[in-house]
């Protein structure tokens, strides 16, 4: 039985954008796609139904906070994250490299995996591919990630170089560890800022990319230029039957710049975050909400959006409720972003169809300006 497969449906004849839809055991997800981050197995200040209602079709948890809390054994118990979080549509979970490289207090990296201490009380751990890949089949996702070593922005050659390496053998360990045929893994390229270690980690990840494959260490700090310029050289080589993974990109003008390199598949929790200091997207550029200007303003906050929020309140009562600190402002500018970027995707998927991508582009910015 093949559990996943991926569908080019159209390219646009002048970017290359790809739409497509990703076949999975718990659903099929049209592509290209947001995906909202539920770290701890919800989305932040956001009902399930909620996420259904605006378009969610995949979201993101975490294998490092999972494990530490409320620990996988657990989740398994409940039936693994889609029972526990009750999500019956596709999920992923990322492999926490990311949150043991940034998050932990005190960490050792070695060739056998990465020593750390728990963030929350200290205690001491080791993951290991073969331990990422036992946690990752607790939880049941989907779609899960090899666990790599993102290497900062900032390291020198050598140093990007090892963690390069690392990501490489640590790829097929990953692959020798996994049993499920139910979950599809994702490779992931690493590299850092230089080309040539770049095409190194694709060209040691490509064999194994079978059901999909994922660009990694991009948007930690490097301009915005730099990250497109990878994307443009990783391209011609990235394999053309599985979907193409950007990790950690979500603001609306890398979406679109990504969607234009040949990218499928993105996640960020910046629709989230941002909410929670009460900023929003909107098709006139980013509202900062809680700012005096909006003290007396009585209209939506976005009169092309079609969302509960848009549709119920106002930006004086929504300044109001961020201001006081009331948990339901955080909840309806989350649910506006997420909305707003799941809008954003599905017209550039018809744009795609109608190989009008780049007068989309221009449109888009013409409109929300250029501040991200």
């Amino acid at each position: 039985m093949k559990y996943f497969s991926y569908e080019i449906q159209h390219i646009d004849k002048y970017t290359g954008a790809r739409a497509g839809v990703f076949h999975t055991p718990h659903g099929d997800i049209l592509t290209p796609v947001y995906m909202p981050v539920g770290t701890q197995a919800t989305v932040k200040g956001v009902y399930p139904r909620d996420l259904k209602e605006a378009g969610s079709q995949i979201i993101l948890s975490n294998t490092y906070h999972l494990y530490l809390r409320p620990g996988d054994g657990l989740v398994k118990k409940a039936g693994g994250l889609h029972k526990f979080m009750n999500w019956d549509k596709p999920i992923l979970t990322d492999s926490g490299g990311f949150q043991v490289f940034s998050l932990t207090k005190l960490n050792k990296i070695r060739d056998e995996g990465v020593y750390f201490n728990s963030h929350i009380d200290g205690s001491k751990h080791l993951f290991t591919p073969e331990k990422v890949m036992e946690i990752e089949e607790n939880l049941g996702a989907d779609i899960i990630m090899q666990f790599d070593q993102c290497s900062e922005y900032g390291y020198n050659h050598t140093q990007a170089e090892l963690a390069m390496e690392r990501t490489a053998k640590w790829l097929e360990r990953c692959l020798n560890a996994k049993t499920r045929k139910d979950q599809a893994l994702f490779p992931i390229i690493q590299g850092n800022m230089f080309d040539d270690l770049r095409m190194e980690s694709l060209r040691r990840a490509k064999p194994f990319a079978t059901e999909g494959i994922a660009i990694g260490g991009l948007s930690v700090g490097e301009p915005k230029s730099r990250m497109y310029e990878i994307l443009e050289l990783l391209r011609p080589e990235l394999p053309e039957g599985v979907p193409r993974y950007l990790m950690g990109v979500g603001s609306p003008d890398c979406l679109i710049e990504g969607v234009k390199r040949g990218v499928d598949m993105f996640d960020c929790v910046l629709a989230t975050r941002i909410a929670r200091n009460g900023t929003a997207f909107t098709s006139q550029g980013k509202k900062v909400v809680r700012n005096a200007v909006y003290a007396e303003d009585f209209t939506p906050l976005d009169a092309n959006c079609n969302c509960y929020c848009c549709k119920n309140y106002t930006k004086a009562y929504l300044r109001h409720l961020i201001n006081v600190n009331e948990m339901l402002g955080s909840m309806l500018l989350s649910l506006h972003n997420i909305t707003f970027l799941h809008k954003l995707m599905a017209e550039m998927r018809q744009a795609i169809f109608a190989d009008s991508l780049n007068d989309f582009a221009e449109k888009f910015y013409s409109e929300y300006g250029k501040e991200f």
